[in-house]
């Protein structure tokens, strides 16, 4: 079995600027989403981690390349190799590029800045040499340039009529591969060339950005940073030219933009016809199906409230939320006139902007008394300044945008703006915990949906003092999320159409032996079958699957080796209070989407006879009710015996042999999952696969499960 790479790696360990690779990821994703997950990994999940089988590119951006060299030297570079011979791609940006080449030569009559040596990558077999252009310094936007750039079009297929010959690039510090077109014998091609005169000797041509099939796979290298948007470049007084170099780059955008759509292509992904523009973050709306409940968890939260100029603010821990009262329409005109009060009853926030290698800028904010804590008034000002000040088609720090909270203490949305039907939800809801005679129906009673968020559970499990004054049950869903989270370094693709939420549980500390809280992410499993196949008549054989420890799988119908794909995930984190495990159960499936892997209700087109698509708010409502009706049995008899039966008719691994790597690569057969405190349990096989009568047990929290590959594996 085989499954499609959707994610794409950019490389943000040691070495790598924090600009560069916010340039990186912003880019990618207008260019790549929905149908690739652009997500940053460190030097140890490309040293340790099975990234290989689900990688669609590998990205390393601009920086230092010494320092790639210092973190991936030795077998960081080997299981790249491998990566990209095997099939993979990789895409080297300024830093990356000399780092892919054979050799690096950078200013080597320069002893105080020289950067001279052989490199193990070696995709480029040649040198990649700088300064392109002269001018460059560390910690300096004075070398930065807009560089003109020729596109060698005859290197593409199906180059648009009407592409542009050439583009302004954002430069700063790359190099140019030395004599590329000699090379071409060896596989390289020069797909764009620098067209002014250069500051070091280049050889024939004065290739800028060059690709190379490599075994299975292939490189593209550049010299320049294409990837760097002009409306993230923010003009610097202290270096005149840096404003038209702005200008010049902006002009020829549309070039840019289209290159680097043709080097994607090259690569073999699949890119998006026009940009995709990240959503602005909309307002979140806090309902319940119970007249006064919003009333009273909105009065409940007045010992966490701070008050700035007359409005309402929760400074959460991660991220801070406007309370906004009835009536009102908080926007950014409102927010700059907050910024104006406010700032005459504060301190004065001092802002230093500090330019470091390879066009990185970091701002460094003071409090004029720099030795005093900053207080929670403080810290909301500089979020209230941040969010005023800020335009959503730059790159943003999502946790310094303010969040808007819209309490609905009567009726519910009605705005364009909440698609989401909440009568339908709290209709439904109504009907499924009747039917499965839930006690206290809880789960989705109170319910906080925004159309574009960060990710539902950052919002929650990130921010403790509103997460600790939330009921058991709440639950925060949207339709878009821009920032999802996943198990370990993952992201979940969450593109329009996935149903995606996160529900809190307070688990009292004294069921820990009596009911495990690594339980609960069984029990949201088990819960998101049941929502599915209870759905309604005709649902029940909609072949939805478990892969241990939280991922959800379907059968796709229709084929004759019958394959998995994945559908969704769990993310469950919890925080211990005192008296209780703080949980945050997050679950995201593919419901309407068609990418990147398949969805519910094609599933659901896919039955005889037809069934209808599932909608969005029954689902949900379905699958809470579920969850209460599991959890609230767990909290009194334990994982049970059919709990644990019903677990085994959908996973995935009955008897599965695998190798685990934490008993040295022995074989091992899947036997099942302990209910007393939820391992995997493994019986260990020796020759012609007979039971050596060991049995090995595994934790999910320090364990991954590579399915196709029948790999149990340590988890970084």
């Amino acid at each position: 079995m085989t499954t499609r790479k959707l994610n794409v790696l950019v490389y943000s360990g040691h070495g790598s600027t924090t600009e560069s690779v916010r340039h990186c990821l912003y880019t990618l994703r207008r260019l790549l989403s929905p149908a690739y997950a652009v997500i940053p990994v460190t030097g140890d999940v490309l040293i340790k981690e099975p990234w290989f089988s689900t990688c669609a590119l590998l990205v390393f951006p601009g920086g230092a390349d010494l320092g790639y060299c210092r973190t991936l030297n030795g077998e960081g570079n080997r299981r790249i190799s491998r990566y990209v011979n095997a099939g993979g791609s990789y895409l080297g940006f300024c830093a990356g590029g000399y780092y892919g080449s054979a050799r690096c030569e950078f200013e080597v009559d320069d002893p105080k800045m020289a950067v001279v040596g052989d490199r193990e990558l070696a995709f480029f077999p040649g040198i990649c040499r700088g300064l392109a252009f002269e001018g460059f310094k560390y910690a300096s936007e004075a070398g930065a340039r807009a560089a003109e750039v020729k596109i060698e079009k005859a290197a593409f297929e199906d180059v648009k009529e009407g592409t542009a010959d050439s583009f302004k690039s954002y430069y700063n510090g790359g190099g140019v591969f030395v004599d590329a077109k000699k090379l071409e014998a060896r596989g390289v091609q020069t797909l764009a060339s620098y067209t002014e005169d250069l500051h070091v000797e280049s050889g024939e041509s004065q290739a800028a950005v060059v690709y190379r099939k490599i075994g299975e796979g292939h490189a593209i290298l550049t010299g320049p940073h294409p990837e760097f948007a002009p409306q993230n470049l923010s003009q610097i007084p202290s270096v005149p030219s840096y404003a038209s170099m702005i200008d010049a780059v902006t002009a020829t955008d549309t070039g840019r933009i289209a290159f680097l759509g043709l080097m994607l292509r090259k690569l073999g992904l699949n890119v998006n016809e026009q940009e995709q523009a990240v959503p602005s973050l909309s307002r979140l709306h806090l309902t319940s199906h119970k007249p006064t409940a919003v009333a009273d968890l909105v009065a409940s939260w007045a010992e966490v409230i701070t008050i700035i100029d007359g409005e309402d603010y929760i400074q959460g821990g991660n991220d801070v939320f406007h309370i906004e009262k009835e009536g009102s329409i908080w926007s950014v005109k409102e927010l700059k006139r907050a910024v104006s009060a406010v700032s005459e009853k504060l301190p004065t926030i001092a802002s230093l902007k500090i330019t470091t290698n390879d066009g990185e800028k970091k701002t460094v904010e003071k409090s004029t008394d720099e030795r005093k804590t900053k207080t929670k008034a403080e810290e909301i000002q500089e979020c209230i300044e941040y969010t005023a000040n800020s335009a959503f088609d730059q790159i943003l720090s999502y946790d310094k945008v303010v969040k808007t909270i819209v309490p609905h203490k009567e009726g519910v949305p009605t705005s364009p703006e909440a698609s989401f039907h909440h009568e339908a939800f709290y209709a439904n809801l109504h009907h499924y915990h009747n039917k499965l005679r839930n006690p206290s129906a809880a789960f989705g009673s109170t319910l906080i949906y925004g159309e574009v968020v960060t990710s539902t559970n950052t919002l929650l499990d990130k921010n403790p003092v509103l997460l600790r004054s939330l009921p058991n049950g709440f639950t925060v869903t949207a339709t878009t999320q821009i920032a999802g989270r996943g198990r370990g370094s993952n992201v979940w693709v969450a593109p329009p159409g996935a149903l995606m939420f996160s529900t809190v549980l307070h688990h009292s500390f004294a069921l820990s032996q009596s009911a495990p809280v690594i339980f609960i992410q069984y029990l949201a499993a088990l819960a998101i079958v049941q929502g599915i196949q209870g759905y309604a008549p005709g649902y029940e054989k909609i072949p939805v699957k478990l892969k241990w420890p939280n991922d959800i799988y379907a059968q796709l119908p229709g084929s004759s080796n019958n394959p998995v794909v994945k559908i969704g995930g769990i993310l469950v984190n919890s925080s211990y209070s005192g008296t209780s495990y703080d949980v945050v159960c997050g679950i995201g499936l593919n419901l309407s989407n068609a990418l990147p892997t398949t969805s519910l209700n094609q599933l659901a087109a896919g039955q005889n006879p037809q069934i209808k698509p599932f909608t969005q708010e029954k689902l949900l409502a379905s699958i809470l009710a579920s969850f209460e009706s599991l959890y609230t049995t767990f909290c009194t008899a334990g994982f049970t015996r059919d709990m644990e039966e019903q677990y085994y008719r959908a996973w995935l691994h009955t008897d599965q042999i695998v190798e685990l790597e934490s008993e040295g690569g022995v074989k091992a057969k899947i036997k099942g999952i302990t209910r007393d405190w939820g391992l995997l349990l493994a019986e260990e096989l020796g020759w012609q696969d007979r039971p050596t009568g060991k049995v090995v047990s595994l934790q999910s929290d320090s364990n991954s499960f590579d399915f196709f590959r029948g790999l149990v594996r340590r988890k970084v």
